[in-house]
């Protein structure tokens, strides 16, 4: 038992969050997880592969799924995860080949982002008036020539006599760096004011500290 305990303890020192280069056609990217997230991609895990690929579409190649310090250790001693935040990058297969200029990138945002209109401020109120798992734009966080973020949210389920409605809230960040499309995105449960300060300040310090670590 002392070795299996010694074996999981190596495999999550090894796989704790640290900055990591992906090739994406002619470019390598650095990347990296938030403070108290660590990259799942290389740990090879089935579940885990699988968990990742349930947030993006086919037509996407993630590059990190991350989940929390907490939840990888309890994944290396085959205890339940939590997940009550997680995150990911993505890249699309179709254009990890072509070095996008600024003009292309807006017109892939463009393309991407149709249809997607910030809502009111109240943001229950707006999520108790759509259907459960309609995902509602809720805000927009950032806009500038390579960065576009916004703030979503999700009813998961709908309260009643017993209960109250459950809610989460997810950022997406579409980026581009060093020519390549790049698209962010964080999820939380959303129970508190404190679950949107953290998805909000999260996103966008994430955005800037990946700009920084391909700023070289």
């Amino acid at each position: 038992m002392r070795g299996l305990a010694l074996v999981s303890l190596l495999w999550i020192g090894s796989a704790a969050a640290a900055p990591f280069a992906v090739q994406v056609g002619d470019a390598r990217l650095g990347l990296d997880a938030p403070p108290g997230y660590s990259d799942t991609t290389a740990t090879g895990s089935p579940r885990l592969i699988e968990l990742g690929e349930q947030l993006t579409s086919a037509s996407n190649r993630i590059l990190l799924f991350a989940i929390s310090d907490a939840d990888l250790r309890r994944f290396g001693q085959g205890e339940q995860l939590e997940l009550r935040r997680y995150m990911a990058i993505v890249t699309p297969r179709a254009l990890e080949r072509e070095r996008l200029t600024e003009a292309a990138f807006k017109q892939f945002i463009g393309d991407a982002m149709v249809g997607l209109a910030p809502a009111g401020s109240d943001y229950v109120k707006q999520l108790d008036a759509q259907p459960v798992g309609a995902t509602t734009v809720l805000a927009e966080l950032r806009k500038e020539p390579d960065v576009i973020a916004v703030l979503q949210g999700v009813r998961t389920k709908a309260g009643g006599f017993f209960r109250s409605s459950e809610y989460m809230l997810s950022t997406t960040a579409m980026m581009l760096v060093r020519g390549k499309a790049l698209t962010l995105s964080m999820f939380t449960r959303y129970e508190d004011p404190s679950d949107l300060e953290w998805i909000r300040s999260a996103t966008l310090r994430w955005i800037e500290d990946l700009k920084r670590l391909n700023a070289r």
